[in-house]
């Protein structure tokens, strides 16, 4: 656990050092940071998953990992999207992908659903209680190796098979509430 803790600690620092210097973007054309998450990409809509795209990845970048959860789910952060091993080259995640282990572009889905669930594969909108609206990171990782996890991978192992590999960070939030 303590290794985690370590690995996240790190992702963290690389993040706000990527974010500072203005290298690597992540951005979609459904809502803008900090804003509302349009119903269609929830569990009140068609629990579809918006389109992303960035620009800025560093040029040793070998592969790309998207982690999406929420930290103020009254469970504890969950996990809401894990995609690995993205090519490099991309530029972006079209809408609605399907929810297979593998995608077209070679890139993988993990499980995601609740602290470590391994019930789900893609994406899962929000879907928080009534109440006050909840943030939704969209955290981008660039990556100087390919971390071919299995399938069904959850962000814990992607955490830990990124620690020491993380290049840039890049972030987008959403929010949504009921």
């Amino acid at each position: 656990m303590k290794r985690l803790l370590l690995a996240a600690a790190a992702l963290a620092l690389c993040g706000r050092a990527g974010a500072e210097e203005g290298r690597m973007k992540l951005e979609s054309p459904a809502f803008a940071d900090h804003q509302a998450i349009p119903k269609k990409y929830t569990c009140d809509g068609d629990n579809a998953s918006p389109a992303l795209r960035w620009s800025g990845v560093p040029a040793p970048t070998k592969s790309l990992a998207l982690v999406v959860d929420d930290p103020d789910a009254p469970a504890g952060t969950w996990v809401h999207w894990v995609v690995y091993d993205i090519p490099a080259s991309a530029t972006r995640l079209e809408e609605g992908l399907p929810k297979r282990p593998s995608l077209a572009n070679g890139a993988r889905q993990g499980a995601s659903w609740g602290v470590e669930t391994f019930e789900r594969i893609g994406y899962d909108g929000p879907c928080p209680p009534p109440g006050k609206p909840h943030r939704y990171f969209f955290s981008l990782y660039a990556l100087d190796a390919v971390p071919r996890l299995p399938p069904r991978a959850t962000k814990a192992d992607l955490l830990k098979a990124a620690a020491g590999h993380v290049l840039a960070k890049a972030e987008l939030v959403g929010t949504y509430g009921r």
